[in-house]
């Protein structure tokens, strides 16, 4: 105690002593930010979770191949095409890009000092392999959300005017529908090649997406808008949609007139609509964060205000991307678990459980009554 109230009364050693103290514990900061946003050393979650990714999305495109072939010639097989080119686009944009992230990853941490030395690339020079997997995110990111669009069009239509989706929807017409479709989707992702926005490496540097953080020009801005409104139109399209087909599907369950070979139509249509709600709730989870974060990324860094929350808005981008990533792992969950004979079975546990209770609480009166009742018999007897 006496040394240590000599040290501080000195004024000489105590604030030696402080400089160190902070010093230490800027390192300490520094060392926690970094391995924050340093990628982990073994790259077996993400291999782990674009394996099951594959298997999801292979399992769920047999599932739908086998409901195809059994309803070739009715309404629902067009349903069914889209559903199959939805599920297949899935799991061309789940190994394409992942394969891509995956050995960048790999590549990144093959230096035990530091990880993330082999991930930095230049931003304003990006490579070949850099541009393809900026692409394939654009690519990938608006044919889903376009398909599910499409599909909740198609069925809007099939459910409210079922004699002209009869005479305009064929199987020629759609498949014309989706390679249109996509063509669109690749018309899009190949803008910057033709010097309407740029892509470039994303923090931590594992992928490429549209320039949003740094420099961001007047073009990259009209790619983001562009990129950005296209891909929330149409989850607004299916959301509009959906309600009506819904509503539509409500009104003729209680109006209680149809033939029961159309309560069988019917029956198949409210399978499709929940579905496709499945689909567009799964969407706007998994891709409205990164939508929104990047126009709101491009936008700050056009205007010049984004320097004071760069590493904010980097960690909201990651976010976004990761979450978008969901997207592709959900969807063929959505035709796994949301199919007729699945909730046929859930709904009859349901009722089950529920006629249970309902005679658990029937007899439990009868218990009670029949207590009161003696009740009484012994008192008049009395």
């Amino acid at each position: 105690m006496l040394a240590m109230q000599h040290y501080n009364s000195s004024g000489i050693i105590a604030p030696f002593a402080l400089t160190n103290h902070t010093t230490m514990v800027q390192e300490a900061v520094m060392e926690a930010v970094n391995n924050v946003t340093r990628p982990s050393k073994s790259p077996i979650a993400a291999g782990l979770t674009m394996t099951l990714g594959i298997i999801f999305n292979v399992v769920a495109l047999l599932i739908l191949a086998k409901a195809y072939n059994r309803f070739r010639r009715r309404s629902k097989a067009t349903f069914l095409l889209f559903a199959s080119s939805l599920v297949a686009t899935d799991l061309a944009g789940h190994v394409i890009p992942g394969s891509l992230v995956l050995r960048r990853y790999t590549a990144g941490t093959g230096s035990s000092i530091d990880p993330t030395a082999n991930l930095r690339g230049d931003p304003e020079n990006p490579d070949a392999s850099c541009l393809f997997l900026g692409g394939c995110m654009v690519f990938f990111g608006l044919c889903p959300l376009f398909l599910g669009c499409a599909m909740a069009a198609e069925r809007c239509l099939g459910i409210t005017k079922p004699l002209l989706h009869a005479r305009l929807v064929t199987t020629a017409r759609t498949k014309m529908a989706l390679t249109l479709i996509w063509l669109l989707a690749l018309c899009v992702a190949f803008l910057p090649f033709f010097s309407l926005g740029a892509y470039t490496y994303q923090h931590p540097g594992t992928w490429c997406f549209i320039r949003v953080m740094e420099d961001t020009t007047a073009t990259d801005l009209a790619f983001v808008m562009l990129f950005s409104g296209l891909a929330l139109t149409s989850l607004a399209v299916a959301f509009v949609c959906n309600t009506i087909s819904g509503i539509t599907l409500v009104r003729a369950r209680l109006k209680k007139r149809s033939s029961s070979q159309r309560l069988s139509a019917r029956s198949h249509d409210t399978e499709m609509v929940v579905q496709l709600v499945g689909i567009m709730v799964t969407s706007c989870i998994c891709w409205s964060p990164l939508l929104v974060f990047g126009l709101m990324s491009a936008l700050r860094s056009y205007s010049g205000t984004l320097s004071s929350d760069k590493d904010t808005y980097r960690g909201l981008m990651v976010t976004g991307v990761r979450m978008a990533t969901c997207n592709q792992i959900l969807d063929p969950w959505v035709y796994i678990l949301l199919r007729r004979a699945i909730l046929r079975k859930i709904y009859r546990i349901t009722k089950r459980k529920a006629s249970l209770k309902g005679s658990m609480f029937r007899s439990a009166r009868w218990d009670v009554s029949y207590f009161e009742n003696s009740e009484k018999n012994t008192v008049n007897k009395i």
